[in-house]
């Protein structure tokens, strides 16, 4: 039988929209900083509309409210941004693996984040692919690709092509919509068959 991180994995490939999963590297990346004095697309909310239908998690307003904290409600399940450099994993740089907070699936793991100038945590790469599903927003007067978890639909952020390689790519995500796991913990997580995320 296959621990329960490897069936979720082996599962949620099959999602629309879902991406090959893309080959790490230790490549240092360099950083990719917005323009100075002018408004981040990554600091204005998404407007757009998840098709909800289409997540394996599915919970009621209570449920969420109860769930997540305030911040977190208002970002993971309203679309709403936080502020640039006041925010949990901006300037994080423990080694782990982020959580969504919405339904505790491994979505980016620290080896692929770097300092994008922007104030949020910016990543290279998702942990896997099958778990950070798009969609197009225009709001603002402007498109941009929202990025939001594909299991239970929390929004997460922005996918922009301004990245550093291998991928070209900055997933620009709120720290309210993460949680960070330490990599031994993670380790240990994965041996015991991935069922508990980590502490909220």
């Amino acid at each position: 039988m296959l621990p329960a991180a490897a069936a979720l994995l082996l599962a949620t490939a099959a999602l629309p929209g879902a991406t090959s999963t893309m080959k790490s590297t230790s490549a240092a990346p360099s950083p990719a900083v917005c323009a100075l004095g002018k408004m981040s697309a990554c600091g204005l909310p998404s407007s757009v509309v998840i098709d909800m239908s289409k997540v394996r998690i599915q919970r009621t307003d209570a449920e969420w409210r109860s769930r997540l904290t305030a911040d977190q409600y208002r970002v993971a399940r309203k679309q709403g941004t936080e502020p640039p450099f006041e925010n949990q994993y901006w300037d994080s740089h423990g080694d782990g693996v982020f959580f969504c907070v919405g339904c505790d699936t491994p979505l980016f793991d620290s080896k692929h984040k770097f300092n994008s100038g922007t104030g949020w945590p910016s990543y290279w790469q998702p942990l896997e692919p099958a778990f950070v599903a798009e969609t197009v927003d225009t709001s603002h007067g402007m498109s941009r690709t929202e990025v939001h978890c594909a299991v239970c639909g929390s929004h997460l952020g922005h996918l922009f092509n301004d990245g550093p390689q291998p991928t070209g790519q900055r997933y620009c995500i709120n720290s309210a919509s993460l949680k960070i796991m330490p990599r031994g913990e993670y380790e240990a997580w994965l041996l015991k068959g991935g069922t508990t995320g980590p502490a909220r």
